[in-house]
């Protein structure tokens, strides 16, 4: 009986543990669908209006994709969060690097994007989600990765889109699951269930 019942739980944890990550993978669609609204509305990310612009349209829509793919893990502030941190992040990641679209220049525009993404975002979880803080120091590493594979797969970088693509996404999204997933179940086992 009680090997049935350790089998159970295991299962049970597992597809605990499984589902919101699958779901949060399946995520990574909203950021081509992001892409595209940031590039319709400001074009390429040439200058600090397109820059701004653009990133807060991508955020907009990335953060309201995030915020669906988590299923009311995330509070609804996740998505002006998104956008606002997007606006200023690109604005100040592209400008750095001149809006050039070399590896490293993505690169790194991808790692100053991501620290305010990843403040906003941070701020836009709960209070009392600890290590909240976590998510702010993952998302500027795997911001700059997810531009640094999507380089290196070839992808037309030289069109100075507002986000990284597909690779980049699938990347990124597998990665920040894992953290974002984990973050929040450490915060669901300290809450008592009401």
């Amino acid at each position: 009986m009680n090997t049935r019942r350790t089998a159970a739980l295991m299962t049970t944890t597992r597809t605990r543990l499984l589902r919101p990550w699958a779901l949060w993978m399946v995520g990574f669609l909203a950021f081509p669908v992001a892409g595209l609204a940031g590039r319709a509305v400001a074009g390429p990310v040439d200058d600090l209006r397109a820059a701004v612009l653009g990133g807060a349209v991508t955020g907009l829509v990335l953060g309201a994709g995030q915020y669906l793919a988590a299923r009311g893990a995330l509070r609804r502030r996740w998505i002006p969060a998104t956008a606002l941190g997007m606006a200023v992040g690109l604005g100040v990641g592209a400008a750095a690097v001149g809006y050039r679209t070399s590896l490293g220049d993505l690169a790194l525009m991808g790692v100053l994007t991501g620290v305010p993404l990843g403040v906003a975002q941070v701020l836009a979880l709960s209070p009392t989600t600890h290590p909240r803080w976590l998510w702010g120091l993952t998302t500027p590493v795997l911001w700059g990765l997810g531009w640094t594979v999507t380089t290196l797969g070839g992808i037309a970088v030289a069109d100075q889109f507002t986000i990284f693509g597909a690779y980049g996404a699938i990347t990124f999204c597998a990665l920040s699951g894992l953290v974002l997933h984990g973050v929040l179940l450490r915060d669901e086992q300290r809450t008592p269930s009401t």
